[in-house]
């Protein structure tokens, strides 16, 4: 049974004879006859009561009727949602990015809301050691992350350079300096993220390295509640940049230069490598790409290849 068939079955329904059902259809009246005796055989059942001459449909044709109209309804409406993703009038986008990552994307995100508001997008928040395989098990379309994922399945685009900032409250000692060494660190009590990462762990190298203890008194579960505990008089913190730039504007915060902990951050956006993009997603990556172009330096759009090494991706 094919969507031919129920057609021209309901083209004689409707039409109340064969010669009249091949005239709409523009088709030979055998043509037609032929698809109802090969739909007939198809069902087991007769369709058409032959001893009329108007196309009068049997107790099983009747129930046909109904289900075909239903079919053929759905057809029309799979093309005309098919026909609107492909004009962008509708689709979802989902994007998988961490507390961090997602600050990023919200600039743009609203331009790409802008350009195209009926696209409904779902940003899931997500641990960054679990987004790679997310993508590639299509939980997600785009990924959001502060590192290269090491699996040439994936492809990377570096989209921002961040850089770590020394952040201070503005009552603290520090906080009148334009610039302290690492040494002079020695004894503050930095207010650390529970969540492991390579920055925390490249921070712990530098101090170590620079022979200076590292005090992390107070570890908390986000960056929102460092920036606060901070700016309250509790400590130091050692952030990614692009968190407290509100902070640093309205002065509940400042940041002050450490020279050995000078240490620069990119962001990338990640896609499966061999994947055709949906509609939603080639147009938000070209939001992307304009994006840059428009704002430059530290936005970026610049594609860059994961080395060729096993499909077991690193976890960060």
């Amino acid at each position: 049974m094919d969507l031919y068939q129920l057609e021209t079955f309901l083209a004689v329904a409707e039409e109340k004879g064969f010669s009249r059902a091949a005239a709409r259809m523009r088709r030979t009246q055998p043509a037609i006859s032929h698809a109802i005796r090969k739909l007939e055989e198809e069902i087991g059942e007769p369709l058409f009561e032959r001893s009329s001459r108007d196309g009068t449909l049997t107790a099983s044709g009747k129930l046909l009727r109904g289900y075909a109209e239903r079919l053929l309804r759905l057809r029309g409406e799979t093309i005309t949602a098919l026909e609107e993703l492909r004009s962008l009038e509708r689709g979802r986008l989902t994007i998988a990015a961490n507390e961090y990552t997602c600050l990023w994307l919200l600039p743009v995100l609203d331009a790409f809301r802008a350009e195209y508001p009926q696209i409904g997008v779902t940003v899931q928040r997500s641990l960054a050691s679990q987004i790679p395989d997310q993508i590639l098990e299509r939980a997600a379309e785009f990924g959001i992350l502060s590192f290269r994922p090491d699996d040439a399945r994936l492809h990377a685009i570096a989209v921002y350079t961040d850089s770590v900032a020394f952040v201070v409250d503005p009552k603290h000692p520090l906080a009148r300096r334009k610039q302290v060494s690492i040494r002079e660190l020695g004894t503050e009590n930095f207010i650390a993220h529970t969540v492991a990462s390579p920055l925390r762990q490249r921070v712990i190298e530098t101090f170590a390295r620079n022979q200076t203890p590292l005090h992390m008194g107070v570890e908390l579960p986000s960056l929102e509640a460092i920036k606060r505990f901070v700016a309250r008089g509790n400590g130091v913190a050692l952030v990614p940049g692009l968190t407290v730039q509100p902070e640093l504007a309205r002065g509940e915060l400042v940041q002050v230069a450490v020279p050995e902990l000078r240490i620069a951050r990119r962001l990338w956006l990640v896609h499966r490598q061999r994947a055709t993009p949906s509609h939603a997603g080639a147009a938000f990556l070209e939001i992307v790409r304009a994006f840059a172009a428009h704002r430059g330096h530290p936005f970026a759009f610049r594609t860059e290849q994961p080395p060729i090494r096993s499909h077991r991706a690193s976890k960060h």
